[in-house]
């Protein structure tokens, strides 16, 4: 009962720009005049559910950019290389200096959530991508081109481990793994938005285009209210109450929750983190190999090979119409995702995870073939086409596959195994992780296709087939439990 009443001192002190809040107030100074009016007053909606979906929907044009920034070097290789007097070389660092900012803004970004909060990292994450986005728009050199996209991936970086903390750390325990998957979705969308546009507009008006999601975001911050956790984790103990009562709802009895997060942060003082040292304990080691292996071996996989340069890629295939078919493919991403996102909540996160893995293993075994059997003919033959065509369709199969588990749900996991003491350190750690294979397979993938694509794929099968065997070995399940109870267990 001590919450509810923290919760309604809220009314009159605690007054800061969250939208909901605002309504709360509206809500509480009519009422007492409601029964004068002539007719009854606009019923403002009090489900928390309704509160937690604005903030997760708010949150996710951080990924939409990110998703389009990945999208971005599919479409426009031709005509960048054409206009700029780029070299093939030139343009692959091109393409993966995105992933080298994104590492620089993984060292810094679990130390950044931890210290400005949630939405301020955010926030300092929107506008060098903004900046990064019209670097590239106009651009004359390659310079300004590789600038642009390193400031772009600073924010990518950023914001790849923030969103997915603060969808985590705002969502209540049944929804957690649905919405968590809204993270990967908007990567997809971000995606699909690149590869579409890119087929009718110019690069650099392509450009200006990827920093709308930015632009929208950074005012929409102002709407949501912070993670409760990490207010609670501040000290900041009546705004950490009345933001939970917020995302809650406000009929809602936030006290077993409220008691819940405090134990769980009793132990750590405002702006407390652990070092290096203590990382050898197993409660902290182990959630983060499994956080590291899962981030890595995602990428390793070779999916974002696939989805920077899926034009070389339908070419090397024989396929004509090769932007089509990356249109497509983006496209079939983004319903795979949308179809799959219910999974975590009901399947299960591990089960996903080797549903997920074993058959993008089966699929990358299928897409190797297919080009191996593809140089051994003639390109004047039917079964040259054919091949072609099978090599597509394995592709295809990858990349739903990679959304039925692989996409979302590592990002999921490591949001919620890595205890609120070692978020900081072990979140930078992780993050940097995924960025810095992303980069090795983007500063790669256009080189290894130019050598063989049946031996890129090849090569990424192996991968593949290890990513089962580590989800077998050693991830836990975390469905239906609390963040409290999760990181407890180690």
């Amino acid at each position: 009962m001590r919450a509810i009443e923290d919760a309604e001192d809220q009314r009159d002190g605690l007054r800061k720009p969250f939208l909901l809040r605002g309504v709360w107030y509206a809500m509480q100074e009519n009422g007492s005049r409601q029964s004068s009016l002539s007719g009854p007053a606009p019923r403002i909606p009090r489900n928390g559910t309704v509160s937690v979906l604005l903030c997760v929907l708010i949150v996710a044009l951080g990924p939409i950019q990110f998703g389009f920034a990945c999208g971005y070097s599919s479409p426009t290789e031709d005509d960048i290389i054409s206009d700029l007097g780029l070299s093939l070389s030139q343009y692959s660092i091109f393409g993966s200096l995105v992933n080298v900012g994104a590492m620089i803004g993984a060292i810094v970004s679990g130390h950044m959530a931890e210290y400005v909060g949630r939405k301020g990292s955010l926030l300092i994450a929107a506008v060098p991508n903004v900046i990064g986005w019209l670097a590239i728009s106009f651009a004359e050199d390659s310079f300004f081109l590789y600038i642009g996209r390193l400031l772009g991936g600073f924010g990518v970086g950023v914001i790849s481990y923030v969103v997915p903390v603060y969808i985590a750390e705002v969502s209540p325990q049944n929804m957690r793994g649905t919405l968590g998957s809204v993270n990967q979705l908007s990567v997809t969308v971000g995606v699909l938005l690149a590869y579409l546009f890119g087929i009718f507009l110019n690069w650099r008006i392509l450009a200006v285009l990827g920093s709308l999601p930015c632009l929208i975001l950074i005012p929409g911050l102002f709407f949501i209210p912070e993670s409760p956790r990490w207010l609670a984790k501040m000290g900041l103990t009546k705004e950490f109450v009345a933001s939970l009562q917020i995302l809650r709802g406000f009929d809602t009895d936030i006290s077993v929750e409220v008691d819940e997060i405090k134990s769980s942060v009793a132990s750590t003082n405002k702006g407390t983190a652990i070092g290096f040292g203590e990382l050898k304990q197993k409660r902290y080691w182990f959630p983060l190999m499994v956080g590291i292996g899962l981030l890595m071996l995602r990428q390793l996989s070779g999916i974002n090979g696939v989805l920077f340069y899926a034009t070389t890629i339908f070419e090397s295939a024989g396929i004509s119409s090769s932007d089509v078919a990356t249109v497509g493919v983006g496209a079939i991403q983004v319903l795979a995702t949308v179809v799959t996102t219910w999974l975590p909540d009901k399947a299960g996160r591990r089960l996903l995870l080797i549903l997920s893995s074993s058959t993008m293993t089966l699929s990358l075994l299928f897409v190797a073939v297919a080009f191996y059997m593809e140089n051994s003919v003639s390109e004047d033959s039917k079964l040259y086409s054919i091949m072609g065509i099978l090599a597509v369709v394995g592709l295809v199969a990858f990349v739903v596959a990679f959304a039925l588990g692989m996409g979302s749900v590592p990002w999921v996991i490591m949001s919620e195994i890595l205890p609120a003491n070692t978020k900081g350190l072990a979140g930078s750690m992780a993050t940097l992780a995924n960025w810095t294979t992303t980069w090795v397979i983007t500063a790669t993938a256009n080189l290894l296709l130019d050598w063989s694509a049946a031996g890129t794929f090849t090569i990424y099968t192996m991968v593949a087939a290890c990513t089962v065997v580590f989800v077998i070995l050693f991830v836990p399940e975390t469905k239906g439990r609390t963040l409290e109870e999760i990181q407890s267990s180690f």
